[in-house]
């Protein structure tokens, strides 16, 4: 294993993007990044020794964000790929934190939970071909295009109305191939399986995205584990598994060679553990994952320990040769 440090401006510094990553993909200039505690994404160049350079990208320079731009947006997964780049939110309900230590205030508080209209977004940008960079034209699906297609699925449609660290419905990864759009979900895990979302949006007029088919849904045997994160492998996805409550617990990368196109229940024995990763208590927790181009996988940690801050403001990120 080797390390690389992903270095920040003030701004992302003071929101604590470095400390919240949640998503990343390579480009041709350097990585994608975004962080689950905003409304932006970043991009970082490679300098020579480390990931810098950075620009912050608004979500709301693009597109309509359904509560407005000041309201984070809890990106949980980047996808790249035939020119565009995909952002998605987690989909999720949440329930609020224990900060208080009168009993009758903790349990108010953990009696309420809130849904927040900018998790429920998923979000196709164009990228100019010689740059890069965003450009003008995107498109989005907002609060009620996929979870309104669930309301009624016998396996998903009970899990909406739950937060997703209670083992609710969250997104917590994409991936984009063939044509098709994967969404990896942190939860619900039912009895040990996990599950991916195969979707394929199409545009439908006036910076809408929206399903064009039924979705599928595919139940992958994580052995009771969630998805956190993903991205192809050629003709497979790399799915990074972890707990879905919130906790510390075991988290590794399996890869996932795609077969037919149709629901099925994926057995243990067709999925292959690539790494597993380490993880802290109550620190470094694995949360994004890239392949990068000579083949290496880049892993980055929300809520990092000290020893991953460095002197110049960043955080480091690992890189697994697999």
């Amino acid at each position: 294993m080797e390390q690389v440090e992903l270095r920040f401006d003030h701004a992302s510094r003071a929101a604590q993007t470095h400390t919240n990553l949640s998503a990343i993909r390579q480009s041709p200039y350097g990585l994608w990044v975004a962080g689950d505690e905003t409304a932006t994404f970043e991009h970082l160049t490679w300098t020579g020794d480390h990931y810098g350079d950075q620009r912050g990208y608004r979500l709301t320079d693009y597109v309509d964000l359904p509560a407005g731009p000041e309201d984070e947006a809890d990106i949980e997964g980047l996808a790249r790929a035939d020119g565009f780049l995909w952002l998605t939110g987690s989909h999720g309900l949440k329930r609020k934190k224990v900060k208080s230590k009168d009993p009758d205030r903790a349990a108010e508080r953990l009696a309420t939970v809130v849904r927040e209209e900018n998790r429920f977004i998923l979000v196709r940008l164009p990228l100019d071909p010689r740059t890069g960079t965003p450009l003008p034209g995107a498109i989005m699906a907002g609060p009620r295009e996929l979870t309104g297609h669930l309301r009624d699925d016998p396996h998903l449609g009970p899990f909406l109305g739950l937060p997703g660290k209670d083992n609710g419905f969250d997104v917590e990864g994409i991936a984009v191939t063939t044509g098709r759009v994967y969404l990896g979900l942190r939860g619900p895990v039912l009895r040990g399986w996990a599950v991916v979302l195969e979707l394929r949006p199409q545009e439908a007029g006036r910076g809408r995205l929206s399903l064009a088919e039924p979705y599928r849904k595919h139940f992958l045997d994580l052995g009771g584990l969630g998805v956190r994160d993903m991205c192809p492998d050629r003709g497979a996805l790399l799915l990074l598994a972890g707990p879905t409550m919130d906790l510390d617990g075991p988290v590794r990368v399996v890869r996932w060679r795609l077969g037919a196109r149709r629901e099925r229940l994926v057995p243990a024995d067709e999925l292959e553990t690539v790494l597993e990763l380490p993880h802290g208590v109550g620190c470094d927790h694995p949360e994004g994952l890239a392949l990068l181009d000579d083949g290496r996988l880049m892993v980055v940690y929300d809520s990092p320990s000290p020893a991953r801050i460095t002197p110049a403001g960043g955080v480091l990120a690992d890189v697994f040769t697999i």
